[in-house]
């Protein structure tokens, strides 16, 4: 398959990468020093304590490359609504775009077939810009479990997990899934594909709007925070308000909270993504990760106290991060 990865970051670095290894014929699109580096030198992946450099085409233009044949959107979600007016020439008519993104995406009612369908989640996307530079028949769902982090310019290093979950917003078994799913499976990744890829974005969801607000006012690693009884509590009752707007909007967790910790604790010591974003003095994924959720619970009348006292401390310490 031609594929792009849009966002050639930790997550699309590594993805980019792994399709190459398997045979694909990828592209990928990033900028300023990483995008030097992988053109001079190539992109290196550093996993299990082995790295390798692989040639991959580069760019900056995405007109640089033409039709697709599926579209890994890799960005930050705060970024997506500016580079989507550039996507134009990658995208045909059979073209698959991919959003392998944290947290609730912008398209989540599309398709969603109850009385939310085709409703706007207004921090996400509060004029429907996006919906209007990309035709959301185009989208295929994704959720993404997996660890990794920009080391140096041109170099990715992957510190756990290599699973992708594949899934049409309608949950129907088309058949750009199944070419999609196949590729990634053809290059050594563990795929799923879903009949219900809103559970699964909530499955991970849950997790990340706990976890990752926790991480960036701490600056604590995964396996810090888990030994921590009192930030575990904290845990616990966000997990337990998230579920409960989960449910609002028609989906069930189909795992307990306690079972959703003992997820979380396989990541073992990595440093996730808000925490690096802190540090790295980016902006964080604020809306994506927590304040769309809150948007929701309030649309649904949902009351998610711990969940609101969270997100108002990450938004004031990302509006910190951002006056550096």
């Amino acid at each position: 398959m031609r594929i792009c990865v849009v966002g050639a970051g930790a997550i699309g670095g590594f993805l980019g990468a792994t399709l190459v290894r398997g045979g694909q014929e990828v592209s990928l699109i990033a900028r300023g020093a990483h995008l030097e580096a992988i053109r001079a030198r190539g992109l290196t992946l550093v996993s299990g304590g082995r790295a390798e450099t692989l040639s991959v085409a580069a760019s900056s233009r995405p007109a640089d490359f033409g039709v697709q044949d599926a579209v890994f959107i890799t960005l930050k979600a705060y970024s997506i609504s500016s580079v989507l007016p550039t996507h134009g020439p990658l995208v045909g008519p059979e073209t698959a775009v991919i959003p392998a993104i944290n947290g609730l995406p912008w398209w989540y009612f599309y398709r969603e077939g109850g009385r939310f369908d085709g409703t706007l989640i207004h921090s996400l996307d509060p004029e429907g810009t996006m919906f209007a530079c990309l035709d959301p028949a185009r989208i295929l769902g994704c959720v993404v479990h997996m660890a990794a982090e920009v080391t140096g310019p041109g170099e990715v290093t992957h510190t756990a997990g290599r699973h992708f979950i594949l899934g049409e917003p309608d949950g129907t078994p088309s058949a750009r899934l199944g070419r999609v799913a196949d590729a990634l499976a053809a290059a050594g990744l563990e795929v799923t594909r879903s009949a219900a890829i809103r559970q699964d974005i909530w499955m991970k969801l849950i997790g990340n709007l706990s976890y990752n607000p926790v991480a960036a006012l701490t600056l604590a690693y995964m396996n810090e925070i888990n030994a921590n009884p009192g930030l575990i509590a904290l845990l616990r009752v966000m997990m337990e308000e998230a579920m409960a707007v989960a449910l609002a909007y028609g989906i069930r967790i189909p795992v307990t909270v306690d079972e959703r910790i003992e997820i979380a604790r396989k990541i073992g010591s990595s440093k996730i993504s808000m925490h690096q974003d802190v540090e790295k003095g980016k902006p964080l994924e604020v809306d994506a990760v927590i304040g769309s959720v809150a948007e929701l619970a309030r649309r649904a009348g949902v009351a998610t106290p711990m969940i609101d006292a969270v997100h108002a401390l990450i938004a004031e310490r990302a509006r910190h991060v951002a006056a550096r």
